[in-house]
């Protein structure tokens, strides 16, 4: 098994970063420190990453960290064409979704785009993201980059000249998608106005990868799009991963996420907490509302509120608590007015 990964430091939710993997494949709401657990990023040179595998489960390793002299070199100013995918309003009351390219050299800019149109396309078949999909400026940099293609693909070994160093085999681990993320935040500043961006790759291999402002993607890989589902759970509606592991049991306080407590379903009840007047009621990920031992990275004395929603394996639907938050943070950044400007047709 080759798990694809994503950076997500439990203990420091604000270091979020997330990724797709295999089997032979903006910001997250911070919530108390694990009380039974040592922080593996005491040491600043390595960082989380947050696995799916290709059944959707996720999991958790640990890799280096870029130094600050890389962050600092990577973080210069660059200009690059800027394509509006979709343009419905002005950024103020837009969420503005950035796409830039990595390995599209200036005669693969058509790919490039058709590549980010189905990325976007993937994302809006998952409600909220289909409900308000008019209510999302979507933004395509134009990065050139010297050669086509991205390091390490179809083998290990291969090497390119990009603009954003994209790799897979980041970390040993083969479909990890790494690329060089204060470079990607550089080109996406040429757009009018950043919320989350997504770094599509110029590769058929299924993979990706998602920092706390940057996901990345395979662009020729349909299955690779849906990390970006999950991410912007985190990025929009500030929700916890709902999975459970790496650690064993969970002895701290009330999480400050909406979708996990360290409560029992009876507890909810009488104290009138959270999701209380939600149990027993039906979730579009299947099942009734609950409250499930396991999430947050614990598989005991924390619950999640349906047994597999999207924030707990990719391909699925947002549970109710999910969803309505995503739909709440969303009317509170749009404003429902008659969409203007370029829609691409569907």
């Amino acid at each position: 098994m080759h798990p694809l990964t994503r950076r997500r430091n439990p203990l420091r939710p604000s270091l979020r970063l997330a990724a797709l993997a295999a089997l032979t494949l903006a910001a997250a709401f911070a919530g108390p420190a694990p009380a039974s657990a040592t922080s593996p990023a005491t040491s600043p040179a390595t960082q989380w990453l947050e696995a799916f595998a290709e059944d959707g489960g996720i999991s958790q390793i640990a890799v280096p960290a870029p130094s600050a002299a890389q962050r600092t070199a990577a973080a210069a100013a660059v200009t690059a064409t800027v394509t509006p995918l979709q343009q419905t309003g002005s950024t103020g009351t837009r969420f503005d979704l950035v796409f830039v390219g990595d390995g599209y050299t200036s005669s693969e800019l058509a790919l490039y785009h058709q590549h980010v149109a189905e990325k976007w396309a993937t994302l809006t078949t998952l409600a909220p993201y289909s409900t308000y999909k008019n209510y999302f400026n979507v933004w395509m940099v134009d990065v050139v980059s010297a050669q086509s293609g991205v390091d390490n693909d179809p083998t290990q070994g291969i090497s390119k000249n990009t603009a954003l160093g994209m790799y897979f085999w980041c970390s040993g681990t083969e479909r990890l998608l790494c690329l060089d993320e204060s470079a990607a935040q550089a080109y996406a500043a040429n757009a009018p106005a950043v919320d989350m961006i997504v770094a599509v790759g110029n590769s058929t291999k299924y993979g990706g990868a998602g920092y706390s402002t940057v996901a990345t993607a395979s662009g020729g890989n349909a299955q690779s799009g849906l990390i970006v589902q999950h991410e912007l759970g985190h990025s929009i509606g500030g929700l916890a991963d709902e999975y459970d592991t790496p650690y064993n049991r969970y002895a701290g306080g009330e999480p400050a996420e909406p979708n996990v407590t360290r409560y029992t379903a009876a507890q909810l009840t009488s104290g009138k907490r959270k999701w209380y007047a939600l149990l027993g009621q039906a979730t579009p990920d299947g099942g009734v509302i609950g409250a499930y031992e396991g999430a947050r990275y614990y598989k005991y004395g924390l619950y999640r509120p349906s047994q597999n929603s999207v924030m707990r394996s990719l391909g699925q639907q947002f549970n109710t608590i999910g969803l309505n938050v995503m739909t709440q943070k969303l009317l509170a950044k749009i404003q429902l007015t008659t969409v203007t400007g370029v829609v691409p047709a569907g």
